[in-house]
């Protein structure tokens, strides 16, 4: 065999691990999950009882008003949360990069560490900071004379609530890959620049947002792809509720699935879910591709 063929041979044996994996585990769920959406059938009979009903779950679904008010309420979740992260990843990371700052290694740790928490314990905690009576937040705006809040039980301020516990919980982890990227940046472009008289904000400017291009583009695509997934908080502390105003897609998919007993319509929405996102991110790629 020529020495090509034989790397070819190689590669192909280690690849195939980790192909097989994503193929049982990611391709072939999708496919059956396109599958059960052209049909009629509830997870609680067998699959040799599905009917099969073309598109008309999509078309269900698609003139459904929860599924639609789910459709905003996450869009305007990953919107809301991605205008705020991104600005904040680079002001923290750009903060805690400057050599002159003490103690940065322990505050990037710090702020990690919210991110390795996992997301229902994250969401019980903030569940106890909203209470209404005995919940601290609203405890210590008494202490200040300022009246309290409902949170989580508002229907203008439940999502936001849920938007603040997301920003806290990751933004240790999109700091981390802006601090990431501003390695990348060679220190003589800051030199060049300090020599033409820019000062910090003008090197911000100039030098630090436009050689980030690349690592907010990855930061702003990981966050809409994780923030259109939301559901442990929605599923702990709020059920969609109330009347909706938290209700998203994934949570949506649930209780569709194993509440209603619609796995079709759930698939159907899954479905829709993945074309928008994949569209999405897609369309944000070309937008921002650097010529």
């Amino acid at each position: 065999m020529s020495r090509a063929r034989v790397q070819l041979l190689w590669s192909g044996i280690f690849l195939a691990p980790g192909v097989g994996l994503i193929t049982l585990f990611v391709f072939i769920p999708i496919v059956l999950t396109a599958w059960i959406s052209l049909h009629q059938w509830s997870m609680y009979t067998p699959l040799t009882s599905m009917k099969f009903v073309g598109l008309a779950n999509y078309a269900d679904v698609i003139g459904d008003s929860v599924f639609q008010q789910a459709l905003l309420n996450t869009f305007l979740y990953s919107v809301v949360s991605i205008l705020l992260i991104v600005p904040l990843s680079v002001f923290f990371g750009i903060f805690l990069y400057r050599p002159t700052i003490r103690g940065r290694t322990l505050l990037r740790t710090i702020l990690f560490a919210t991110y390795m928490v996992p997301t229902v314990a994250v969401a019980i905690v903030w569940g106890y900071l909203y209470s209404p009576l005995y919940g601290p937040i609203d405890q210590l705006l008494s202490l200040a004379h300022l009246p309290t809040q409902p949170w989580l039980g508002s229907t203008s301020q439940a999502m936001l609530s849920i938007i603040i516990l997301n920003i806290w919980q990751t933004l240790g982890y999109y700091t981390v890959l802006v601090l990431a990227g501003l390695t990348q940046i060679p220190q003589d472009y800051y030199d060049a620049s300090a020599i033409d008289g820019a000062g910090t904000l003008g090197q911000t400017r100039y030098v630090t947002i436009p050689l980030l291009h690349r690592t907010l583009v990855f930061v702003i695509v990981i966050a809409a792809i994780n923030t259109l997934q939301v559901f442990d908080p929605i599923y702990v502390l709020t059920q969609g509720g109330p009347v909706n105003s938290t209700n998203v897609l994934t949570f949506d998919i649930y209780q569709t699935a194993f509440e209603f007993g619609r796995a079709g319509a759930a698939s159907a929405m899954a479905v829709l879910l993945l074309i928008a996102l994949a569209v999405a991110v897609t369309t944000f790629l070309r937008v921002t591709r650097e010529d």
